[in-house]
């Protein structure tokens, strides 16, 4: 049984019934969100040795939030299908029930740092005041899904669903702006591939490759629509793409390259894949191929794919950005990444 069929079961034959029987007037969420690989679909055997058991996202008013954790504390039985409701996890040893019970605002907020009831963020416009640029460029893809991920089981009040639509997708001249950070990134590093390894030094090559390889990645999630999540998984995901099984063999053959010149040739092709999958996709597109010569160097350059897509941005406030995106694509310290509130700081900055 895979973590979120059991979260489900978990929900359907204990905690429901419990709160139905002992807080039938109780508005209520219920879900697998938050932390995990389950919360992902991505969980196995492995993922059973730590933070993996009957946990279960339960989300209610603010104001009943303590009233909730004591009737679940007193009520829930020791043990379901063979694994305990109490256990210890990584970052909290305390033997204690995994439901982990919060309001959907708050929750929201603990993992993307974004206040979305028109709090701190904004001006007494609720939970319809829009998010401001800052508050997308500081998200990671990986606070995003473990907001909207998981599944749902259950949504009363229909809070946490439409918390979740709203962290959906960018909106559209952010996602041209985040895009066309990428390609600034991979234009600024291309040609080093061959000039590194012209000098004979293979690391330094190999170094570079990588570094765009993990760059063009996240364009292929940017592309579909898709929040990439951290890069324990970003390669298992980036297979679901529908641009994967065109961009997954360059890239791979990238890494696995020998020499500097397969290692270029790879990456050559893997940007063309790329920008031929944003203009099926109805993005802003140059004429033609995305890869040029380098001056008169014989290595591969990006011709300015990043400008057709800054160009098509209407928004004065997004167009007059620097160009380096999203926190997470100019910060690569996971401490920093996985603190919402340094993240909205740097986005601020």
């Amino acid at each position: 049984m895979s973590g979120i069929e059991l979260a489900r079961a978990y929900w359907a034959d204990v905690v429901r019934p419990i709160l139905d029987r002992k807080l039938p007037d109780l508005p209520r969420a219920a879900g697998r969100l938050g932390t995990g690989s389950d919360v992902l679909g991505l969980d196995d055997e492995t993922s059973r040795d730590h933070d993996w058991g009957l946990r279960l996202t339960l989300l209610v008013p603010a104001d009943r939030i303590a009233e909730v954790d004591r009737v679940l504390a007193a009520s829930l039985p020791a043990s379901y299908r063979g694994s305990p409701t109490a256990f210890p996890l990584t970052f909290d040893m305390t033997v204690r029930h995994r439901v982990e019970i919060a309001a959907p605002a708050q929750f929201v907020r603990s993992r993307t740092g974004l206040d979305l009831t028109g709090g701190e963020n904004g001006e007494g416009g609720g939970e319809n005041s829009a998010l401001r640029l800052t508050d997308w460029l500081s998200l990671t893809g990986q606070s995003v899904l473990e907001v909207t991920a998981g599944p749902v089981f259950e949504d009363t009040s229909g809070e946490i669903t439409a918390l979740r639509d709203r962290l959906a997708w960018y909106p559209h001249d952010v996602w041209l702006h985040v895009l066309a950070a990428d390609w600034t990134r991979i234009a600024q590093e291309l040609p080093f591939v061959g000039r590194t390894g012209q000098r004979g030094d293979d690391l330094g090559s190999r170094l570079i490759a990588a570094r765009l390889v993990t760059a063009l990645v996240r364009l292929g999630f940017l592309l579909e629509r898709r929040w990439p999540p951290y890069p324990k998984w970003a390669g298992t995901l980036f297979t679901w793409l529908p641009v994967a099984p065109s961009a997954g063999g360059p890239l791979a053959e990238a890494l696995a390259a020998a020499t500097w010149q397969e290692r270029e040739a790879a990456l050559h092709a893997a940007c063309e894949v790329l920008h031929e999958r944003q203009r099926a996709v109805g993005l802003p597109a140059l004429d033609g191929a995305a890869c040029e010569p380098f001056y008169d160097r014989p290595f591969t350059g990006l011709r300015d794919v990043a400008g057709v897509l800054r160009a098509a941005v209407t928004d004065p406030e997004v167009r007059a950005l620097a160009h380096r995106g999203g926190v997470e694509q100019w910060v690569d310290d996971v401490g920093t990444l996985t603190d919402p509130g340094a993240r909205r700081r740097l986005a601020s900055s």
